[in-house]
């Protein structure tokens, strides 16, 4: 099984401990970069802590919490190599990796329960990326935009 990074900021710890015992349950290798508590703490620094095992090759792909989701994104894309993406539903979750190569999944705590997020969860680990010449030719672009920046 693959190796996840999974962090939270406090509005998203409780599904955070909630998905780890999931994935752990399922033989995934979980490393949680926090927060560990319900204590308020700022997403970008989850998101920073989140990314390093990525970006060095240590996981393969990340799930991070925070209320809606969209804060910790934005922060999460800031980072060169990764492509964030917040999704609430399967569809996009699966869609998300299998065209735009998505490495972390980003879920809202006030948007998605526990259920729904294991099934979204489980669509992002189980997708592959398609390997079309289109595919590769905007991924490809993407990388030439993060190289000018």
């Amino acid at each position: 099984m693959a190796k996840i990074v999974i962090g939270a900021d406090h509005r998203g710890y409780q599904l955070k401990e909630n998905m780890k015992e999931f994935l752990l349950n399922r033989s995934y290798e979980v490393i949680d970069v926090g927060t560990h508590s319900t204590v308020m703490v700022d997403y970008p620094d989850i998101a920073s802590d989140l990314v390093k095992p990525i970006i060095s090759g240590k996981c393969e792909k990340g799930i991070l919490i925070c209320g809606s989701g969209v804060g910790a994104c934005v922060a999460a894309n800031k980072f060169k190599g990764i492509r964030a993406g917040t999704c609430h539903d399967v569809f996009s979750a699966h869609q998300g990796v299998e065209d735009d190569d998505m490495n972390v999944l980003c879920l809202g705590s006030g948007i998605v329960g526990p259920s729904l997020a294991e099934d979204i969860i489980l669509a992002f680990l189980n997708a592959k990326l398609k390997t079309d010449e289109r595919y590769r030719r905007r991924l490809d672009k993407i990388r030439k935009i993060e190289e000018q920046n």
